[in-house]
């Protein structure tokens, strides 16, 4: 017992960190993906003989292992890594173009005008597999990794108001669910009565977060596991969480157009706002009903994680809204720029609505999951996407220079645009005519992509298991790395030989 509360306080009343450290956060997790498609493309080459373990080795170490350090021993001089890190990049990529210059003799302009007007194979969108899948990995080290000391606490959960990097994590999970979700890829076209039987059939769905609420809620309970009560209350926990903003989400989208998504959205949160600020709701998550912190009673004991879901329910449509602008089809480069100077200019409204709410109304609170959290997450998660987007066009522009292709998660070429054809007349082989399929097979984050829920499972599991068998909160700085370093490894390698092996594992 006395272990159990050591470990609650270890995680508990934190005030977060800055807006600014978050973002800086979101740009180190970003970087790497742009420099292993560079390692992939010219260390590798056309290297077909490489082994499964090979790009594992490769994918662990430059996308995985660096979080960690970001995370915990390099928090400190971060914006200094992430700084060099960009600068590197950059002058990379000069030099590869300084490289096709000499060899195609032509101007800058030119290289441009033909690298915009390039077609894209569309059978996926690189950018949104990347935002998921880092969302399950960040949230993997950092639930872990918070209770070691060398995780800065600053990152750790705020008690009640603040910008923890732990605070974005549960909503950038209903962001991603969002993005992708049935309404948002307009799988729902259909009349009211079919649309009723579609909402129904999504809430059949949720069964296996009910399932996996339950079992979490029984195993934590009757091993006297720690947990931070005033996260979701005391028998709520994330999965719960995440079947209830389904449910309610498939209920609402039969009574409203799903287009109309981003207006339900600032409409959820203005209205939970306004009752937080004109009754006592604010007081009774906070404090209870009797304003001791009483947790008599369901609601009472559950209080922050069922109001909280007014403001989930509408990080989630904005999430639907996102998607559907996201996954509309576009084929030439220079139309997703555009998209992504649309999501800049959404990213700087939503900036300004921010710092106006923080200003006027309240500071941040995951706990409430007030209005200013809900800007602050939908703000967060498009500048997140808006990265990937960034490293995805980069990566490209690499390969339209060079004539290379071996970089999985990124977009390719088509090899039957008029461009494309005058490329290959300057390029030593026809490399982009086909993606080498051992970089696609042996990708890392198609691996996690395939099974991110059997991942983020994994990652709560084993969590537990280091914290039993472990002192976490009196390890040394050696050791907190060794085990943080083993625990994703074995996280990452057990998703990635069933994605090798063509299994996909789900449970419903």
């Amino acid at each position: 017992m006395e272990q159990k509360l050591s470990k609650e306080a270890f995680v508990s009343n934190f005030n977060g960190t800055t807006l600014t450290e978050n973002s800086v956060g979101l740009v180190s997790c970003a970087l790497p993906v742009a420099y292993r498609g560079l390692i992939l493309m010219y260390f590798f080459g056309e290297n077909t003989e490489s082994t499964w373990k090979r790009f594992l080795f490769v994918d662990f170490v430059v996308l995985v292992a660096p979080l960690v350090l970001y995370c915990t021993v390099l928090s400190a001089v971060l914006h200094w890594v992430v700084l060099v890190l960009a600068v590197v990049l950059v002058i990379s990529v000069f030099q590869i173009y300084y490289q096709r210059k000499r060899r195609a003799h032509q101007h800058l302009k030119e290289v441009i005008a033909g690298f915009l007007d390039t077609s894209l194979d569309m059978n996926r969108i690189p950018f949104v597999t990347l935002f998921r899948v880092y969302v399950n990995i960040v949230t993997g080290i950092c639930i872990l990794a918070v209770d070691f000391p060398i995780f800065p606490r600053r990152f750790a959960k705020a008690e009640t108001y603040g910008k923890g990097y732990m605070d974005y994590g549960a909503a950038a999970f209903v962001f991603s669910n969002a993005l992708v979700s049935p309404e948002a890829r307009q799988k729902n076209k259909i009349g009211s009565h079919f649309k009723f039987s579609f909402a129904v059939k999504q809430i059949i769905a949720v069964w296996p977060l009910i399932f996996l609420g339950l079992v979490r809620l029984i195993s934590v309970k009757s091993v006297n596991y720690h947990e931070h009560i005033s996260e979701y209350g005391l028998h709520w926990n994330f999965f719960f969480t995440l079947a209830v903003v389904r449910i309610l989400s498939s209920f609402i989208f039969v009574l409203c157009p799903v287009r109309s998504s981003w207006i339900l959205s600032g409409g959820i949160a203005l209205c939970y706002q306004f009752l937080l600020e004109m009754t006592n709701l604010k007081q009774f998550i906070l404090h209870g009903s009797d304003g001791k912190g009483t947790r008599d009673g369901f609601l009472n004991a559950n209080r922050e994680g069922i109001f909280s879901m007014f403001g989930y329910v509408s990080i989630y449509m904005a999430g639907v809204q996102a998607g559907i602008f996201i996954m509309k089809r576009r084929v030439l480069v220079k139309d997703w720029i555009k998209m992504q100077c649309c999501l800049t200019i959404s990213n700087f409204i939503l900036l300004l609505l921010l710092h106006a709410c923080e200003a006027l109304v309240e500071p941040v609170s995951r706990r409430m999951a007030n209005l200013a959290f809900v800007l602050w997450t939908v703000e967060h998660s498009l500048f997140f996407i808006n990265l990937y987007v960034l490293v995805d066009l980069v990566l490209l522009f690499v390969k339209f220079l060079s004539g290379m292709s071996k970089a999985p998660c990124s977009w390719n070429i088509l090899p039957d645009t008029p461009q494309h054809r005058k490329e290959n007349t300057l390029s030593k082989n026809n490399a982009l005519e086909k993606v080498d399929k051992n970089t696609v097979r042996f990708c890392l984050i198609d691996a996690i992509n395939r099974n991110q829920l059997l991942f983020f499972l994994q990652s709560n599991i084993l969590t537990g298991l280091v914290n039993f068998t472990v002192d976490t909160v009196h390890s040394s700085t050696y050791i907190s790395l060794f085990v943080l370093m083993l625990y994703m490894f074995c996280n990452c390698i057990s998703v990635y030989i069933l994605h090798i092996n063509d299994i996909t594992l789900k449970f419903w």
